[in-house]
């Protein structure tokens, strides 16, 4: 490397044009102009003698050596914002922000909704929802890349925090005119009936087919299939049932022929958590989102 030493100024432009994706949004989040911030990257540049981000389309695609030197140095500058921003406060009204959540199919179409329209007083504020593999949630979360995940509960080490945002019941969604309606829907007629289960993976159980294990009951999956929403049309149209979270439910019935029906009461609720990384914990942006967030799943939230 032509220099040792490093302005540190220059390691934040670095770490926001990393996260960014983009140097106009990284001069966004910075206050600075774009010129200055082509001008920081080209002294990173000349120190690291290699290109660092290399355009694709709109984006500003990491090199192999700046996502190595990312996660080098991200913990200690993790560290050193935290520090700062103790001492700052968040106004969202005045300052921009970019927030990044990892939200499956289901909860972006719950959560989004209504997280826009309460930001609505808030124009300088933008909300990048993305859907990210479980497995690789924590790193993403670690790396900066992601300021959020909304999820149900998982397993993950003590460097992720997470806390319950809400619990969705569970229902059973059937066609206008079904023979459940006049039944009732029992634990006894739904194990008779044909199912259709939802889920991104080749196959495996749905979470309602584990307690009904341990209860000593089987479904009878007819149609396994990746999204609610085409599985919502199967059962607009045909006797299977589509066991599901309540509040999407809600939504597709309001545009489909379908007809919501508690689940039988043996089936448990999905909680539904918000995780984040540990260490920007105080930090003052992410305190106020998290309230927002809290707000929108009708939960109350302090952040003593």
């Amino acid at each position: 490397m032509p220099h040792n030493r490093l302005d540190l100024n220059l390691l934040h432009v670095f770490d926001t044009i990393y996260r960014e994706g983009s140097l106009t949004r990284a001069a966004g989040a910075l206050y600075l102009t774009q010129p200055a911030v082509s001008h920081a990257l080209a002294r990173l540049r000349e120190h690291f003698g290699d290109r660092l981000f290399i355009r694709q389309g709109n984006r500003m695609v990491a090199t192999p050596m700046a996502r190595r030197f990312a996660e080098s140095m991200r913990p200690g500058l993790s560290q050193i914002q935290s520090a700062i921003n103790q001492f700052h406060a968040f106004d969202p009204g005045i300052q921009h922000k970019t927030y990044s959540l990892a939200l499956r199919d289901v909860l972006e179409s719950t959560f989004l909704p209504p997280l826009m329209m309460q930001l609505d007083d808030y124009p300088d504020i933008r909300i990048a929802s993305q859907r990210v593999a479980r497995r690789n949630m924590e790193t993403q979360l670690a790396a900066g890349k992601l300021d959020f995940a909304v999820d149900v509960l998982l397993p993950v080490s003590d460097r992720t925090a997470h806390e319950r945002l809400r619990k969705d019941q569970l229902v059973v969604i059937a066609r206008r005119g079904h023979p459940i309606a006049e039944r009732g829907l029992t634990m006894e007629n739904y194990l008779k009936a044909e199912h259709v289960l939802v889920s991104s993976r080749a196959e495996g159980p749905g979470i309602e087919d584990f307690e009904l294990s341990r209860l000593g009951g089987q479904r009878r999956i007819r149609l396994r299939c990746q999204h609610y929403y085409a599985a919502s049309r199967v059962v607009e149209n045909t006797d299977l049932l589509l066991t599901m979270p309540e509040a999407y439910a809600r939504l597709l019935a309001e545009r489909a022929g379908i007809r919501i029906h508690p689940a039988p009461a043996e089936l448990p609720g999905i909680d539904v958590h918000l995780y984040w990384h540990r260490p920007y914990d105080r930090e003052p942006a992410l305190i106020w989102f998290r309230g927002q967030l809290h707000k929108v799943a009708g939960g109350s939230y302090s952040a003593d």
